[in-house]
C-alpha cells in the first residue's frame, strides 16, 4: 500500500483557520468526538484487517474531537476533514473466526499526554466481540498550577510542532472538567455509574504501559485536588499481553507496529493519533485469537500498591 506522508504543520493549519472562523459556542453540546491524523494516502489506513477500499482517505477535524467544530454543514470543510472514526478502524468480518471469547465486552484504549500536567486525553472504545470502533472520547486538557506564560511555553514546545497549538488553546478545559465528561460519557455506553462506583461494568482501559494510569492519572488527581476515580483502579497494559501472547518483548507502540507489520499513521506523541494506532494493534491481536485480561490492580487508594497479574511483563 502506497502512501505519501504530508507535513503536519501543512494539514492542521488549513483546518485551524477554517474552523475556527465561526464562534466555538455554536456547538459547544456536540459531545460524539473521533480522533485526527496527519498522514494522507490514498486507500483504507487499517489494510492490516481490511482490504483497501477506494475512498480517499482525509483527516479528522480536531476540532470535531472536543465537540466544537462549527462547521458541520460547510460542505468544503467537510470535503476536506473527515467526521468519522470508525472510517479508520474499520474490520473486516472474514477475521472474525479467530476471535476468542473475551471475559470483557468493551475495551477503552487510552494514551495520555503530558509530563508536568496531563495535556490531552483520549479515549478510542472497542467492542470485543466483533473488534468494531464504538465510540470515542478526546479532550485538551489545561494545567491548573501553571501560569499562563508557562503554559504558552509548554504548549508551543509540545503541540507547536505538529500545528494543533491552537486547537488547544481553544479547546482546552481543566482536568476536573474533563473527568466530569468522561464519566457521562461512560454512563451513555453503561460503563460505569458515580452511584454505585467500583471498577467499570465489562470493560477495561487499555494502555501501551503502566505509567498512566500507575503514575500520571494518580499525579494530576493529586495537582488537581480530588479524589481517583474508581474507574481507573484497574488496567491492561497491551505490552504485557503482546509479551505473553506472541512471546515477543514489544518496548512501545511503534515496536508492536513494527513486529505485527503494520504501517503508523499520524503524527506520534499526538495523543489521539497514538491512541488509534494503539486501537489498531488491539484490533489485530484480537484478530489473532489473544486474549485480553487485566494485568494491573491497585489497592484502595491512590497511593495504594499496583499488584501485577502477570509473571512474564515488560
Amino acid at each position: 500500500m502506497a502512501f505519501t506522508r504530508v507535513h503536519c504543520s501543512t494539514v492542521l493549519f488549513s483546518q485551524l483557520r477554517t474552523c475556527s472562523s465561526l464562534p466555538l459556542s455554536r456547538f459547544a453540546n456536540r459531545r460524539t468526538p473521533v480522533s485526527t491524523s496527519v498522514a494522507t494516502f490514498d486507500q483504507n489506513p487499517t489494510v492490516d484487517i481490511e482490504p483497501p477500499t477506494p475512498r480517499k482517505w482525509k483527516p479528522v477535524c480536531l476540532y470535531y474531537t472536543q465537540g466544537k467544530c462549527t462547521l458541520m454543514e460547510d460542505g468544503s470543510h467537510l470535503e476536506k476533514f473527515n467526521h468519522n472514526l470508525e472510517l479508520d478502524l474499520g474490520v473486516n468480518e472474514l477475521v472474525l473466526n479467530k476471535l476468542r471469547p473475551q471475559e470483557l465486552d468493551y475495551l477503552l484504549v487510552l494514551d495520555l499526554e503530558g509530563k508536568v500536567e496531563i495535556l490531552e486525553f483520549p479515549v478510542v472504545m472497542i467492542d470485543t466481540r466483533n473488534m468494531k470502533f464504538v465510540d470515542s472520547f478526546h479532550r485538551f486538557v489545561r494545567p491548573t498550577m501553571m501560569s499562563e506564560q508557562r503554559i504558552g511555553e509548554y504548549i508551543e514546545g509540545k503541540y507547536g510542532k505538529f500545528g494543533v497549538d491552537r486547537v488547544w488553546h481553544d479547546t482546552a478545559i481543566p482536568f476536573k472538567d474533563v473527568l466530569q465528561e468522561f464519566e457521562q460519557w461512560l454512563a451513555n455506553h453503561n460503563l460505569w455509574e458515580r452511584v454505585k462506583g467500583g471498577p467499570l461494568n465489562k470493560a477495561a482501559f487499555v494502555t501501551c504501559g503502566n505509567w498512566d494510569l500507575k503514575t500520571k492519572v494518580p499525579d494530576q488527581c493529586r495537582v488537581s485536588k480530588i479524589k481517583l476515580p474508581s474507574y481507573f483502579m484497574e488496567w491492561i497494559n497491551l505490552k504485557d499481553i503482546f509479551l505473553n501472547f506472541y512471546n515477543r518483548r514489544a518496548t512501545g507502540m511503534m515496536t508492536m507496529m513494527r513486529e505485527l507489520q503494520m504501517p503508523t499513521f499520524g503524527s506520534h506523541h499526538l495523543g489521539i493519533d497514538d491512541a488509534k494506532n494503539i486501537a489498531r494493534v488491539l484490533q489485530h491481536m484480537l484478530s489473532d485469537g489473544a486474549l485480553m485480561q487485566i494485568t494491573a490492580r491497585r489497592g484502595s487508594s491512590a497511593s495504594g500498591d499496583v499488584k501485577y497479574t502477570f509473571k512474564n511483563r515488560i
